[in-house]
């Protein structure tokens, strides 16, 4: 009986263990929340009111869930890109380039072919804007593996240049003639992410939780998900064991930037139809919290994403409604990934004890 009695406690052990993985990240976000609510109170306003709002201009209502989604969304396709680079220790930090550079290409297409199918026009630019960021992505790749740069510079430097490429597109080559503003003409109705169902939600939101599985069966479900976080794991085995690190490191790269480009055409295909100079809430660079917030994990990048979407939209309510800037929202939003982040560390220090 001895055994069964040991099996018993190390499987209570286990668990216990397994719960410290879900119960430090959540104490972390509270003294988190916390301490934002002291800044709060130094601005002279009631914390709990303040949060009250906060959630309340993130899910209060039909629009307000609308709007937290979809600003989600190019955050959560971002992420799990991300995810599969950060899983494989590639430290893509140029997805806000992949972003600008996929939206660029897929625009491309979409102004080229205004009057194809939108069977065959929204697939195009889908296809074009990944093809764009895996591309970006592969050069940073390149200048990586063959020339020796520092990954986390050159991707770091290429979002620049991404950036200014296609602010000058939109001042020369692809300007609407007809327009005083530099950007484009606007892209045709066949070319515009369909909506679903009749409301504000768009066919990018479907793909984006399609691709919350993709990417998990990619990652723990297929050889090629194995090894890449064989990779991730410990390059130096991976290679003992037989794997082209440097193939995993491109791949992960180019899926990364894939996925980014991805989320820039969606994003200009429905908010925007047209191709502007900025484009972006700095969504390349929020998802890379977003993806370590979500642990590496695509459901905890979904979630990650939702919070941050709807701590950015609170943000802006706090600023409406009770004049507090949305800096101090920033600075919460900063201390629950420090908070959460340390909780995860702690409890990995706590199963390795």
């Amino acid at each position: 009986m001895l055994f069964p009695n040991l099996q018993s406690k190390l499987q209570t052990l286990k668990s216990l263990h397994s719960l410290s993985f879900i119960l430090y990240p959540v104490i972390g976000a509270l003294l988190a929340l916390a301490i934002g609510g002291l800044l709060i109170w130094f601005t002279g306003k009631d914390p709990l009111q303040a949060y009250q709002v906060m959630v309340s201009g993130a899910f209060g209502g039909s629009r307000q869930v609308t709007e937290t989604i979809l600003k989600a969304t190019p955050l959560l396709i971002i992420g799990l890109g991300l995810t599969v680079a950060f899983r494989s220790r590639v430290w893509n930090i140029g997805a806000e380039g992949q972003y600008y550079w996929g939206a660029l290409c897929g625009s491309v297409i979409a102004l080229a072919l205004p009057d194809l199918s939108p069977w065959l026009l929204i697939p195009a630019m889908l296809a074009g804007g990944i093809l764009g960021g895996a591309l970006w992505s592969g050069l940073a790749g390149f200048l990586h593996l063959q020339r020796g740069i520092n990954l986390i510079i050159v991707t770091l430097m290429l979002n620049y240049i991404a950036i200014l490429l296609v602010q000058f597109a939109v001042r020369v080559p692809l300007r609407d003639p007809d327009g005083f503003l530099p950007e484009s003409a606007q892209f045709s109705d066949f070319a515009q992410i369909p909506r679903l169902f009749g409301t504000r939600l768009h066919a990018g939101v479907l793909l984006a939780l399609v691709l919350v599985g993709i990417i998990y069966i990619l990652l723990w479900r297929t050889p090629l998900g194995f090894q890449l976080r064989a990779v991730g794991s410990r390059a130096s085995v991976a290679r003992y064991a037989g794997i082209n690190v440097n193939r995993s490191i491109l791949i992960a790269l180019m899926m990364s930037g894939g996925l980014a480009g991805l989320a820039g055409i969606i994003e200009v295909s429905y908010s925007f139809t047209r191709l502007k100079g900025n484009i972006s809430a700095g969504y390349g660079f929020t998802a890379i919290l977003v993806a370590l917030l979500g642990q590496l994990r695509p459901v905890g990048v979904l979630i990650a994403a939702l919070l941050f979407s709807a701590l950015t939209i609170g943000a802006e309510s706090l600023e409406i409604t009770l004049q507090i800037p949305v800096a101090v929202a920033q600075v919460i939003q900063a201390l629950v990934v420090l908070f959460v982040l340390a909780g995860d560390a702690l409890a990995r220090q706590t199963e390795s004890g």
